[in-house]
């Protein structure tokens, strides 16, 4: 049977979820593996709850629909924990991993999130404080690579490169590979 990882990206307009779901993606082509990476939107506007999806595999994904049964759920706004049941489909055992300053045993202690493995990191304090911007997608990024195992650090790191610095200068990259390493070091779990 084919081994898939999908991954659930959960957010609001603007806050970079399809750009880190694409990150995610073109890693692991990077690694000769396959992947799909995928918006869904609703209400097209700056501060909508979005959606984003990336499937992983070592094999052909013939798979066309969302992810209705994530292994790993990444929230990057912590708002839409009481708007949007981000666990919807999600088996026990399951990753949730949110943006928040709040300690990962007060966001695990919520209701749906019980059998969950749940994490935390300061992705938009990371982000403030690195790309001068509330744009928590590279911090979370990091974080999934540090709680996943999916790919490394410097694999992520070298996506980061690739693809931002196709469209921002190199202050901006840095700053964003610095978010990265942060999310990377600054997640905690409740395991």
């Amino acid at each position: 049977m084919q081994q898939i990882t999908e991954i659930r990206w959960h957010a609001r307009g603007g806050q970079g979820a399809v750009t880190a779901a694409k990150m995610v993606a073109e890693v692991a082509l990077s690694q000769d593996k396959y992947f799909q990476a995928f918006p869904e939107y609703g209400p097209e506007r700056s501060g909508a709850p979005i959606v984003a999806f990336t499937r992983l595999s070592d094999e052909p994904i013939q798979i066309y629909s969302a992810v209705e049964h994530p292994d790993y759920v990444l929230v990057l706004d912590p708002s839409l924990l009481d708007v949007v049941d981000v666990t919807a489909g999600t088996a026990e055992g399951a990753v949730v991993i949110v943006n928040s300053e709040e300690p990962c045993t007060s966001l695990a202690d919520r209701p749906e999130m019980k059998g969950k493995k749940v994490y935390a990191v300061p992705a938009t304090r990371i982000a403030l404080e690195t790309i001068r911007r509330a744009i928590p997608n590279t911090p979370l990024v990091g974080a999934l690579a540090k709680v996943s195992g999916l790919f490394s650090l410097e694999g992520i790191l070298e996506e980061v490169k690739t693809s931002l610095g196709k469209k921002f200068n190199e202050d901006i990259v840095n700053a964003n590979l610095e978010a990265v390493k942060r999310g990377y070091e600054e997640v905690s779990g409740n395991e």
